[in-house]
Formats: structure tokens, C-alpha cells, sequence
């Protein structure tokens, strides 16, 4: 502690402030700053698309539109103790893409014999799809014009063949 030799005349009234105002200003450096309400964060986890040509079932009708899932470390390291992708590591793609497509049109149960039936444009789109919802969490994609060089953004998500 620190002491203070005061005189008569000396300024007592100034340090009688001084000494009543540190303790407030004290609690108030070391009181927490009020807290700020935390804004919730949200994260898109689900990805619709739409696949070029469809995938045919076996009544023959055509599945195009789709949702797919974003990857969790244990969908990346499943495949790796699957024995078809150890006899050929091709179908760690096949595989892959069963587990994070969570529905193809009417199709709920997404396995890897749909996977494996899809034409192979469709498969090649889905593996981009994949490549981007989780590498870059969004689906869209900056784009400049060659004419005009306008910049804008596309979503490869997809609508019809040729629309990305």
C-alpha cells in the first residue's frame, strides 16, 4: 500500500476524490464487459440438386432432383475398411456417394447399387457436387462473361440439362 503525507493546504479534499473515486473505478476495469447476446450460427448441411440425365429405377421411372448431405470424417474414412473398395479403390467414390446422398426423387434409401446404376455423366456431376458442398460449402460459383466481362454468380446446383 502506498502512503501519502498530507500537509495542511496541501489539496486533502482533492485526495479525499481521488481515493473515493478509485474503488468504483477499479470494479468497473475489472467487471466483465456486459454480455453481448450471441446471434446463433446456423449451417446449411443439405444440398438439393438436380442430376443431368436421372437416374432410372426399376419400374423405370426417371430420378433427377436429389439432396445431398455435407461429409463427416466418418463417411470419408468408411469406405476405406470396405472391401469392394479394397479389391478396386475405383468404387471409393460409389461408396462415398451412397452414404451423403440423402434422397434421389422419390428414392429414400440411397445405397451403393443406385449409385452404381447411375449413367456415368451423373456420376461424374455428383462427384463435383460432393467436391464442392465440401471443400466450399456453397454450391455457387463466380463466373465473368467473355463478352462482356460482367461478373456474376451461377448456382451449379442445377435446374435442366444445359442451365446450371
Amino acid at each position: 500500500m502506498r502512503r501519502r503525507t498530507v500537509t495542511p493546504g496541501s489539496g486533502l479534499e482533492e485526495v479525499l476524490d481521488n481515493l473515493a473515486t478509485a474503488p468504483a473505478a477499479r470494479e468497473e476495469a475489472s467487471a466483465p464487459a456486459p454480455a453481448r447476446p450471441r446471434e446463433r450460427e446456423t449451417l446449411q448441411t443439405e444440398f438439393a440438386f438436380e442430376l443431368p440425365r436421372g437416374y432410372v429405377d426399376d419400374e423405370g421411372y426417371v430420378h433427377r432432383s436429389g439432396t445431398m448431405r455435407l461429409a463427416t470424417a466418418r463417411d470419408e474414412l468408411r469406405p476405406q475398411i470396405d472391401l469392394r473398395v479394397k479389391e478396386n479403390p475405383a468404387y471409393l467414390s460409389v461408396v462415398l456417394l451412397s452414404q451423403v446422398i440423402t434422397q434421389l426423387g422419390t428414392v429414400t434409401d440411397v445405397h451403393a447399387g443406385i449409385v452404381e446404376r447411375m449413367y456415368a455423366t451423373d456420376v461424374a456431376f455428383l462427384q463435383d457436387f460432393y467436391r464442392r458442398i465440401n471443400s466450399e460449402g456453397h454450391t455457387h460459383a463466380a463466373v465473368t462473361c467473355p463478352l462482356c466481362h460482367g461478373s456474376f454468380e451461377v448456382d451449379l446446383s442445377g435446374g435442366r440439362l444445359g442451365e446450371s
